[in-house]
């Protein structure tokens, strides 16, 4: 597999393929500039907005992600700005140098923090990062997931759409913890 195209669903060390994307950058002389301008020509997911909005009227939703608040301003501007708890990149003139983690584990931490304030969680995701954020949670959800995370983490129930994605909040919000 091409590195450039390689994520979280393939690679479980986080610093491990972010070393390999900022060297990629380096190689390439991509700016942050280049890159926003390709995020916000994408768009999100097709239904992502409806399913976002579904969500909202019947939770209280904050998106944990992997990604960065540089790379995720054009996406959450489509999305009518969810909350979102990412890491940070170290820019400086235009190129990115580094990349600054919120903490480690920290999706994770997050749903601890949560339980901390009396909360029930149910999370979803789709690649390795996600699932100790499953597992932390009162219920996880694999969205979309490939085949190899399929295959690791039987334990979670998979959702393929967005109408699955619905039906598996609704019957974990039903659970009894």
């Amino acid at each position: 597999m091409c590195r450039s195209t390689l994520t979280t669903r393939d690679i479980p060390d986080y610093d491990q393929l972010m070393r390999g994307r900022l060297a990629l950058l380096e190689q390439h002389q991509l700016k942050l500039s280049d890159i926003q301008r390709v995020i916000a020509a994408m768009g999100p997911l097709e239904g992502a907005g409806e399913f976002l909005d579904w969500l909202r009227e019947r939770f209280q939703v904050v998106i944990l992600s992997d990604t960065f608040y540089e790379f995720a301003a054009p996406l959450m501007r489509q999305l009518s700005w969810p909350t979102l708890f990412c890491h940070r990149l170290e820019v400086v003139e235009d190129r990115i140098v580094n990349y600054v983690l919120r903490q480690e584990d920290s999706k994770r931490q997050a749903v601890r923090a949560f339980h901390g304030l009396n909360c029930r969680v149910i999370a979803a995701g789709d690649s390795y990062n996600d699932t100790a954020m499953l597992a932390e949670a009162e219920a996880g959800i694999l969205f979309r997931p490939p085949q190899n995370v399929i295959d690791e983490f039987p334990q979670f129930p998979i959702a393929r759409t967005f109408d699955e994605m619905r039906a598996e909040f609704s019957r974990a919000s039903l659970r009894r913890v």
